[in-house]
């Protein structure tokens, strides 16, 4: 099947339905494929809870009127900007509702190439279908981008894993599982498989482990106020200043830019964890991984004690919680004479100040246009941004739909 559009959003996570919904209320003829909210329907592990504040787990339409709060008021369910913690359930299921409701005509397909064409560019999906536009809008998640360490790389799956793996851990119970890393990621997934009756052990280099502070009940004086301002990506000047002043952020050079962008907001999980880790999860801080060896259903990490002692404990599955790097040769569906063509500084795109690679058209949000815009960007926060930065480039260039190439080709997807 034949469709043909202004525009094409890959990608269906918040980045792209915020997006989706910013051109449908400017009239820009548009197409959304992807699986609709897959890395936090999939990819996250059960029970899990959102780092970020109610507040600042919104997606985002040009009105604001169907926020997280505006959800959980309709279905009854417990809902503060700061003080209750944001079950993935209900983010997963209000992302659903808005995808219901700003992209009806979502096609849940994947994109598996992207070539230019002599009036912009062509996808193919993996049941079949094309569709030609005029530009493409590409919102990868960061499931294209996860990073095993080499140490780690080329063990079967049923014996050592990446956190992105991971939905379902109730394959873990009874068994004896480590956990590599420092961060939300790490965190979160060694506090939910001691839920499930796992022997968990987090492992890293850290010298210690770093959690959010609760929010008081109280309003913070208006001393704290100033010192720490609030922000979507938490409190602090560092957090407020990318959050209000990304096209700032822009304008510094790249030698500036990406120290800020891999720098910021280190490893960290939200303060629900520490009670879901301390004295449940055997930590081991201040510990480097020097290798890993499988043999039967087994694994043995070879360790670096902080007293300089080794050390070679054996698991039965060791996950990689060792997050993210945005790489667009990462980005294998585009044609590698489209992907050459992309200006990149530390393999990710660089971008006009409306989120424009140098190929004409062909746009990235999300984590990858973090080194451009900043870190605001690397969480669902940023979508608003971005979406409002886009839709403003793209209605300003729209023009008439693209007449169709058939007289059967149809106008739209069906959802």
């Amino acid at each position: 099947m034949l469709c043909q559009t202004d525009t094409l959003i890959v990608g269906a996570g918040p980045y792209g339905l915020s997006l989706a919904a910013h051109l449908g209320a400017a009239g820009v003829d548009f197409v959304i494929i992807g699986r609709p909210m897959d890395a936090w329907v999939n990819h996250m592990p059960e029970g899990m809870l959102l780092k970020s504040d109610g507040f600042a787990s919104n997606l985002y339409d040009p009105e604001d009127s169907f926020t997280l709060s505006a959800f959980c008021r309709e279905r009854g369910i417990s809902y503060h900007d700061r003080q209750v913690p944001v079950a993935l359930k209900t983010f997963v299921d209000y992302g659903l509702s808005f995808a219901r409701r700003y992209a009806p005509e979502l096609k849940n397909a994947l994109v598996v190439s992207l070539r230019r064409t002599a009036g912009g560019f062509a996808a193919a999906t993996d049941d079949g279908d094309t569709v030609i536009a005029r530009r493409v809008v590409l919102a990868p998640g960061v499931g294209t981008f996860r990073y095993t360490p080499s140490l780690l790389s080329g063990h079967d799956k049923a014996l050592v894993s990446h956190s992105y793996d991971h939905h379902a851990l109730s394959g873990f119970n009874g068994r004896r599982v480590a956990v590599i890393g420092a961060g939300a990621s790490a965190i979160d997934l060694a506090g939910l498989l001691a839920d499930h009756g796992c022997e968990a052990h987090l492992i890293c280099r850290a010298d210690r482990l770093k959690f959010g502070g609760k929010p008081g009940t109280h309003r913070r004086t208006l001393w704290r106020r100033l010192r720490h301002p609030d922000s979507g990506l938490g409190p602090g000047w560092r957090s407020r200043l990318s959050t209000d002043l990304p096209l700032l952020f822009h304008a510094l050079p790249a030698s500036m830019r990406l120290p800020i962008v891999r720098r910021h907001l280190g490893p960290a999980a939200g303060w629900p964890m520490k009670e879901k880790v301390e004295r449940r999860v055997e930590v081991m801080t201040g510990h480097r991984l020097l290798g890993a060896l499988a043999y039967g259903d087994r694994v043995r990490l070879f360790l670096d004690s902080p007293e300089g002692k080794a050390l070679s404990p054996t698991f039965d599955h060791v996950v990689a919680a060792t997050g993210y790097r945005v790489d667009v040769r990462r980005l294998s569906f585009i044609d590698e004479a489209l992907r050459n063509e992309i200006a990149c500084v530390a393999l990710t795109p660089v971008l006009s100040g409306r989120f424009e690679s140098s190929v004409k058209g062909l746009y990235f949000i999300g984590p990858a246009a973090a080194n451009s815009f900043g870190p605001m960007l690397r969480f669902a926060f940023g979508a608003g941004f971005a979406s409002g930065r886009v839709e403003g480039a793209l209605r300003a260039r729209a023009r008439a739909r693209v007449a169709p190439a058939a007289q059967d080709a149809p106008a739209n997807f069906a959802g």
